[in-house]
């Protein structure tokens, strides 16, 4: 009933706003919504800087900047060694995941590629609730793995905070995601967003192609594939990159400089909110 006598609906992500209007991503609503095709818009959600920020978030002990962040984040990374029993002098890659853990989320794919990024050299620490099914399976991965993966069924805002700042890469495997939030805060704390390409993770993260890489505006890394090759080989050709050390530091610094503060979301809006008041007064009906 909204759907159909709103004067205009709008989602989180362009992106999303297009996957409704399908039948198998619209969850049965997909016919009145493309009905209303010419009056839906998808507009990003924001992320507070006031909340999210490496250069002043209170749960960091070093505080850094897009030019700072090699310090900051190696800071972090101690600290985040200490909490989760990691080695202090580990330099292999870390990636983190932060969320529910739920099969929207893909957390089994991710649990699937655990050997191979193991064996690529890489490390994961893990935190969320969720599944019970899952979380057991989380915890049997991290004693099967010690030393490697190091998982917290839990959320807790210092952990997730600490986890923004010391990882290389945060993984975001979602089967369905209408804008996602935390590949916007990975980007701001210098940590690249390897997501799978839906709905607001494809609107915010530039995919590092060779041409993105060449103009300076790759963000992060796209898998096409909901699958575990698909994940697995985009975790090699981000490890691969990592190791190129001026590269990955312009991927990390192009995320590190966008903007995607509410001051932005909040424009759009308010020009949609002018757009739809001004067609409403052309309608109004003549006051007698």
């Amino acid at each position: 009933g909204g759907i159909v006598f709103a004067d205009h609906v709008t989602t989180v992500s362009p992106h999303y706003a297009e996957e409704i209007l399908r039948r198998g991503t619209g969850w049965g609503l997909d016919g009145v919504l493309r009905t209303r095709a010419a009056e839906l818009t998808g507009i990003l959600n924001g992320a507070d800087p006031a909340v999210w920020s490496p250069a002043t978030d209170p749960y960091l002990a070093v505080r850094y900047d897009v030019h700072s962040w090699p310090e900051g984040k190696a800071a972090a990374c101690r600290v985040l060694a200490d909490v989760f029993g990691f080695r202090p002098d580990d330099d292999r890659p870390l990636v983190g995941f932060i969320g529910r853990l739920t099969g929207q989320k893909g957390v089994d794919l991710l649990l699937g590629v655990l050997p191979e990024l193991i064996d690529a050299g890489a490390r994961l620490v893990l935190i969320g609730t969720g599944d019970p099914n899952v979380e057991n399976a989380w915890r049997d991965a991290a004693r099967s793995h010690a030393g490697s993966v190091a998982v917290q069924i839990t959320y807790d805002e210092t952990l997730a905070h600490l986890i923004q700042a010391a990882a290389d890469m945060l993984v975001m495997p979602s089967r369905f995601e209408p804008c996602g939030l935390n590949q916007l805060y990975a980007m701001r704390y210098g940590t690249v967003p390897i997501v799978h390409a839906v709905g607001g993770l494809l609107d915010t993260v530039v995919p590092a192609t060779p041409e993105n890489l060449a103009a300076g505006t790759a963000t992060g890394f796209h898998f096409e594939s909901l699958s575990w090759e698909g994940l697995g080989s985009t975790f090699r050709r981000a490890l691969a990159l990592h190791g190129d050390r001026d590269r990955w530091a312009a991927l990390v610094e192009a995320g590190m400089r966008q903007d995607f503060t509410w001051e932005r979301s909040a424009r759009a809006y308010r020009k949609l909110y002018a757009r739809v008041l001004g067609r409403a007064e052309r309608h109004m009906p003549l006051k007698l």
